[in-house]
C-alpha cells in the first residue's frame, strides 16, 4: 500500500494513502486515536488533499484497535479550538465522494459521531459503538443527537445517547447503524486480511452520498417515546446531562437538521463547564491513576492461580470474578454441600452470561474447566494468591491462616476480606508476614467494581504491587488503604448512617430520609440499604460493642425496631413492612415506635427540610473523609471520593464528598463541619482542614 503521510503540523496523526481508486485517511494517536486539535486538523487536511478526479471513494479508519475511541477530555476543561469536531463532521458529510468509516474496537463519542458524518460504516464484528457523553457530564456534541435517530430511529437513540451505554456491532447492524460486517479473522494476516476486505466493500459500493442529515426521523409513537425517556432518566438518579440529551435528540423529529445541531452544540458547550461535568472529569482522571506507587523500584509477583476459601456468597462471587478474569481457581470449603452450593452458583452465573450474551459458550467451558472445588486445604499448596471469605470470626480467620501458612509456599500472598477485623491480629504469628494484606470485595463480588486493598503494618511494596496488578486483571477500581476499623469505606458509610440516625431521633422519619437522599443521587436511602442487609448484623456488633457506647451519643431506634422482631425484607418487617412483591412501604407501626421513643427521652421533634437532610448527611462524609485523611487511612483525597461512588451508591456526578468540599471557601466548609459538630452530640470529632488546603495547595 503505497503511503503518502500529510506533511504538516499533523505529520504522525493522520495519513493518507490511495490504493488503486480508494483514498484511505488513517487515524494514527496512539493509544487510543482519540480526538485532539492535531487529529482534526489532520482529517481536514486529508480531505483537502484528496484528488476526488482520480478517486470514487474514501476510507476513514484507525491505525491500532480503534477508529476513534473519543475526545481527549483534557480539552474539556478549556475553550475549544478550531478546527472543532463539528467542523470535521460537516466536511464529512459535504465531501463530493462518498466516506466510508470502518468501525473497529472502541468507537466511542467523537468517534461515533465522524462515522454518522460518513455516508456507510462497516465495522469489525467485535467492536463497540456508543455516545456516553452523558456519563461525562456533557451531551454529543458533533451532531450525535441528530445524525443517531436518523439512521435508528428515536428509540434506539434515546436508549443509547441517555444512558449512554455501548452497543456490540452485531446489534449496530441489526439496526442499521452498520451496513455490513467484516469478516472475523485471525493470527498474524489478519490486519491484512480486514483491510482487503474493506478495500473490496470500498470498490463495489455503489450508495454514492448518503448525508443523514437530509434524512427524515422515523416515526414513533410520541407516548411510547414518553414512558421510555421516564425511565431512562429514572436509571440515571439525577445525572444533570441526561434530560438536556432527552429533550435534545426528541427534538431530531421536529427541527429541521441545521436547529438541532445548533441547539446542540450549544447545550454541549453550556454542560462542559458545569459543576457536575467537571465532577465526572475528575473521577474519570482519578480512577485512571495508579492506586499505589512504591517508593523503590519492585516488580509485582506474576499470580496465574487464586484459592478462595469460603463458598458462600462472598466467596463464590470472588471465584466468579477471579475466572472470569482468566484465573486458575482453587474453591476450599470443608462443608460438601455449601461446597456443593457455591459451584452451582458460579455455574448458574457463567450460564446467565452465556443467556445474556456476555459469555460465548467456549468461555464458559473454559471459566469452569479452570475450577477445582476441594475441601482438603493441602490441595492449594501450589496456588500464588490465598483470598479467605469465610465467617467473620477472628479466632477461626487465625487459624486459618496458620493452617495455611504450613502448606503454601513462603511467597505466597495471604489475603483476608474481612469487613472490620484487624488484619494484622488475624496474620499474628505467621512467617513472612510481609506478604499478607486484606483484599475487600463488596458484594456481590463479581459486579462490584471496588476493592479495597488493605496494607497491614509490615506489608511490602511488592505485595502491595502485585495485588494492583491482580485488581486490574480483576477490572476493579482499587484504593489501597491503611489496616483500621472499617477501613475507608465501611467507616464513612457508619458515620454517614449515624447522622441518619440522629435526624431520625430528631423528628425526621425513614421515608422523609431516604426520599431526600435519593432525590440527591444516591442509588437508595440509608433505610431502604439496612432493611435489604438485615437489621440483624448490625444489631449484634451494636451489642458487642455496648460496654463503650457511653462514650458517645448513641441512638435506640435501631434497637427497638430488631427488638420487636423488624430485622429487614428477609422477615418481611424492618424500617418498612414489605409484601410479597418485596417493595418497601410505610409501616404506622415504625411511626408509633419512633415517637414513643422521641417521647420517653423528651426529644421534641424538629422540621426537616430536603436540603437540610442533604446537608447533614454529606457534611458527615466530609467530616469523616478528612478524618481518614488526618490519620493517613488513605493518603489521595480522590481515593475516597472513589471508594463512595462505587461501592456505596453516592452520586456520580456530584464527584465524592471530599471533590464537593474542595468546591466550597475555607470559610464555608469550616462553618459547615462546626454545625455539624453542634449538632451530632457527645463523642463527634470535628476534623480538620489542613490536610485538605494541603492538597489544594500542592494542586
Amino acid at each position: 500500500m503505497a503511503d503518502s503521510p500529510i506533511i504538516s503540523p499533523t505529520a504522525g496523526r493522520v495519513h493518507l494513502s490511495q490504493e488503486g481508486q480508494i483514498a484511505i485517511i488513517t487515524l494514527d494517536n496512539p493509544p487510543v486515536n482519540s480526538s485532539n486539535d492535531a487529529v482534526r486538523r489532520g482529517i481536514l487536511a486529508a480531505l483537502d488533499k484528496i484528488d476526488t478526479q482520480q478517486c470514487r471513494a474514501v476510507v476513514l479508519m484507525g491505525k491500532g484497535p480503534n477508529l476513534m475511541a473519543g475526545a481527549d477530555l483534557r480539552e474539556l476543561e478549556n475553550e475549544p479550538t478550531e478546527p472543532t469536531l463539528p467542523q470535521v463532521t460537516a466536511a464529512l458529510s459535504a465531501f463530493p465522494l462518498p466516506v466510508i468509516a470502518v468501525i473497529s474496537g472502541h468507537t466511542l463519542g467523537g468517534g461515533l459521531e465522524l462515522a454518522l458524518a460518513c455516508d456507510s460504516r462497516i465495522a469489525t464484528p467485535t467492536a463497540l459503538l456508543g455516545l456516553p457523553e452523558v456519563t461525562v457530564g456533557v451531551i454529543p456534541g458533533a451532531g450525535g443527537t441528530q445524525r443517531l435517530p436518523r439512521v435508528v430511529g428515536l428509540a434506539k437513540a434515546l436508549e443509547m445517547i441517555v444512558s449512554g451505554k455501548p452497543i456490540t456491532a452485531l446489534d449496530a447492524h441489526k439496526v442499521g447503524l452498520v451496513d455490513e460486517l467484516l469478516h472475523a479473522t485471525e493470527g498474524e494476516a489478519s490486519d491484512t486480511e480486514a483491510f482487503d476486505q474493506v478495500l473490496a466493500y470500498a470498490n463495489r459500493y455503489q450508495g454514492g452520498k448518503q448525508p443523514l442529515a437530509e434524512r427524515d426521523v422515523p416515526p414513533a409513537d410520541e407516548q411510547a417515546l414518553q414512558v421510555q425517556v421516564n425511565k431512562l432518566l429514572a436509571r440515571t438518579r439525577g445525572l444533570p446531562a441526561a434530560p438536556v440529551a432527552a429533550e435534545v435528540v426528541m427534538q431530531a423529529a421536529t427541527h429541521s437538521f441545521s436547529a438541532g445541531i445548533a441547539d446542540e452544540r450549544a447545550q454541549f458547550l453550556a454542560l462542559r463547564g458545569s459543576e457536575s461535568a467537571q465532577a465526572l472529569r475528575y473521577l474519570f482522571f482519578a480512577e485512571r491513576e495508579k492506586p499505589f506507587e512504591p517508593t523503590q523500584h519492585v516488580q509485582a509477583a506474576q499470580v496465574s492461580r487464586i484459592s478462595v476459601v469460603g463458598a458462600g456468597t462472598m466467596g463464590s462471587g470472588i471465584a466468579l470474578c477471579a475466572l472470569n478474569a482468566g484465573y486458575s481457581v482453587d474453591l476450599l470449603e470443608l462443608n460438601d454441600k455449601a461446597l456443593e452450593a457455591g459451584v452451582a452458583r458460579i455455574t448458574q452465573a457463567l450460564d446467565e452470561g452465556v443467556k445474556r450474551q456476555l459469555l460465548t459458550q467456549a468461555q464458559r467451558d473454559s471459566s469452569l474447566s479452570r475450577l477445582k472445588p476441594t475441601q482438603q486445604l493441602p490441595e492449594v499448596a501450589g496456588t500464588d494468591l490465598v483470598i479467605e471469605a469465610i465467617v467473620e470470626d477472628l479466632a477461626i480467620k487465625r487459624s486459618l491462616f496458620a493452617d495455611l501458612a504450613k502448606w503454601v509456599s513462603e511467597s505466597t500472598l495471604l489475603a483476608s476480606n474481612t469487613s472490620y477485623l484487624d488484619i494484622d491480629q488475624i496474620a499474628e504469628g505467621i512467617p513472612h508476614p510481609e506478604r499478607v494484606l486484606g483484599l475487600h470485595f463488596f458484594s456481590p463480588a463479581d459486579r462490584m467494581p471496588l476493592m479495597e486493598i488493605v496494607r497491614c503494618q509490615i506489608t511490602s511494596e511488592q505485595t502491595l504491587s502485585t495485588a494492583v496488578s491482580v485488581a486490574r486483571r480483576l477490572k476493579k477500581k482499587a484504593i489501597v488503604v491503611a489496616n483500621s476499623w472499617g477501613f475507608v469505606g465501611n467507616r464513612l458509610y457508619a458515620a454517614y448512617r449515624r447522622q441518619c440516625e440522629f435526624m431520625l431521633e430528631e423528628g425526621a422519619s425513614p421515608e422523609q430520609i431516604d426520599a431526600a437522599l435519593e432525590a440527591y443521587g444516591f442509588a437508595m436511602g440509608p433505610f431502604k440499604v439496612a432493611d435489604m442487609s438485615g437489621l440483624d448484623i448490625a444489631w449484634k456488633m451494636r451489642q458487642q460493642t455496648a460496654d463503650t457506647r457511653h462514650l458517645r451519643r448513641y441512638v435506640g431506634i435501631p434497637d427497638l425496631i430488631c427488638e420487636a422482631g423488624r430485622l429487614g425484607r428477609k422477615t418481611g418487617s424492618g424500617y418498612y413492612r414489605y409484601d410479597n412483591t418485596m417493595q418497601p412501604a410505610s409501616d404506622p407501626k415504625v411511626a408509633q415506635l419512633i415517637a414513643h421513643y422521641r417521647e420517653e427521652h423528651a426529644i421534641t421533634p424538629q422540621a426537616f427540610s430536603e436540603q437540610d437532610i442533604q446537608q447533614r448527611a454529606v457534611h458527615a462524609l466530609i467530616n469523616e473523609a478528612l478524618l481518614l485523611l488526618e490519620e493517613g487511612v488513605c493518603q489521595r483525597p480522590a481515593d475516597i471520593d472513589i471508594a463512595l461512588v462505587n461501592g456505596y451508591g453516592f452520586p456520580r456526578w456530584r464527584g465524592g464528598p471530599l471533590f464537593i468540599a474542595q468546591q466550597m471557601s475555607g470559610d464555608e466548609l469550616a462553618s459547615a463541619l462546626d454545625k455539624l459538630a453542634e449538632v451530632s452530640g457527645k463523642g463527634h470529632q470535628r476534623a480538620s482542614l489542613q490536610r485538605l488546603n494541603v492538597q489544594n495547595s500542592e494542586e
